[in-house]
């Protein structure tokens, strides 16, 4: 007999993802493990069963003070993962909409002191305790939309001391928030104004001053680089990362959005867990990220908020064999706080299938962030964490645009609605 302090009854759609390899490539990318009539036993803060009501009404005995709670016929997904945010910044962009809706790019407002250099400009000023509590207040937006586990990544201060304050939030705002956090340093995001010669000081920086500390005091689990045109060179990108594998960290990279420069090979060529955006990623690069278990990391929304004319490659990605995952981007360019939405621009934009979706937001996105051992599956033994949704079945979830929860958990937890 099993004990349980919550038994969680009246799912008419469980979408456990318990069920195929980590990641889900190829025939598996569909794979929900999905069981009807549904209850979760809940002890401890994990998963204490996971079945048919039917069975749980013969093998689960709630404790003395445990109690039944009724969704009402809801489908329930795990806790979604977010594999890509921005989240430690000040600020915002809104004064750039206007410049892109009358056609200007990324690159071209950056050049002319916005884009990054902006926030960066922003978050420098902004006190500790500032930056906290913008960074909750996203957070618990982002948990009552679903999301339970996310990467978090630097990248807005650009300065050894700057970087070091954002990445120690991380763990505080973990705690303040219940939410499984994942740092990622990103030092080089940009390279920050300055004289001549300073690209280079800055680069030497990352590599003999911030990347020693990070990994000593292990403020981050994997470095990331933004190897675009105007950033930083695929040259630059390789010794940072290069530097970060040495020093045990895991890698990532921003790869190819607004031009093809090389950086999905460079992913594949280094080892990375993941390579992000990849709007203009060749085909051909394509097969040696998936000979190298790279796992694509799709933002389909970003091209949405930036008013880029390309889309995500999403459906060709998955029928090339590629292990697909899904994040949101959230940062001031792209201030997108709800992992539902993303699953609808993947369903509608990148053409993923509802189930293909779901797949990508649970274990493929926490198989890009090494968090797979406990997010993104609904088991036994596993952290208690899903959303629920009053819709009849999980594949509504995406193809309802802007679904929100009826109910998200954490730990077995109830987190309160925003």
């Amino acid at each position: 007999m099993i004990r349980a302090e919550f038994l969680i009854e009246g799912i008419n759609d469980l979408a456990s993802l318990a069920t195929g390899p980590i990641p889900r490539v190829g025939a598996f990318a569909e794979e929900l493990g999905r069981i009807e009539n549904a209850s979760l036993a809940i002890d401890g803060g994990r998963f204490a069963f996971v079945g048919t009501a039917r069975r749980a009404r013969r093998d689960v005995r709630l404790r003395s003070g445990g109690r039944a709670i009724d969704l009402g016929g809801a489908c329930v997904v795990p806790g979604f993962v977010d594999a890509h945010t921005h989240l430690l910044f000040a600020g915002d962009r809104s004064d750039e909409v206007e410049a892109k809706v009358h056609g200007a790019s990324y690159v071209e407002i950056a050049r002319h002191g916005g884009g990054i250099a902006s926030t960066v400009r922003r978050t420098r000023a902004a006190t500790t305790s500032g930056l906290f509590r913008s960074a909750k207040d996203r957070l618990l937006r982002m948990l009552a939309n679903g999301t339970t586990t996310a990467e978090v990544k630097s990248g807005y201060a650009l300065t050894h001391a700057g970087e070091l304050r954002l990445l120690r939030l991380v763990p505080r705002l973990a705690r303040a928030t219940g939410m499984r956090l994942v740092p990622t340093y990103l030092g080089a995001h940009a390279v920050p104004s300055g004289p001549k010669g300073s690209r280079a000081r800055y680069v030497h920086e990352i590599l003999r001053r911030t990347l020693p500390v990070v990994a000593r005091q292990k403020l981050a689990r994997y470095c990331d680089v933004f190897c675009e045109p105007g950033f930083f060179s695929v040259g630059e990108s390789r010794r940072i990362l290069g530097e970060a594998r040495r020093l045990g960290l895991g890698r990532k990279v921003h790869a190819d959005e607004f031009a093809y420069t090389g950086g999905a090979l460079l992913a594949a060529s280094m080892g990375a867990v993941s390579a992000e955006h990849l709007l203009e990623t060749p085909r051909a690069d394509w097969r040696e990220l998936r000979r190298a278990g790279v796992t694509a990391v799709l933002l389909p929304a970003t091209p949405f908020t930036s008013m880029a004319r390309r889309r995500s490659p999403g459906r060709e990605m998955i029928d090339e064999g590629l292990s697909v995952a899904l994040g949101t981007d959230l940062s001031p360019n792209s201030w997108i706080e709800s992992m539902p939405i993303v699953l609808a621009h993947a369903v509608y934009s990148a053409r993923l299938t509802p189930a293909e979706a779901i797949v990508a937001s649970t274990v493929n996105a926490a198989h890009a962030i090494g968090a797979s051992t406990e997010s993104g599956v609904i088991a036994v033994g596993r952290s208690a964490d899903f959303a629920a949704f009053d819709l009849s079945s999980v594949d509504r979830i995406p193809y309802r645009y802007g679904s929100r929860p009826s109910a998200v958990y954490r730990r077995g937890i109830r987190v309160p609605s925003t």
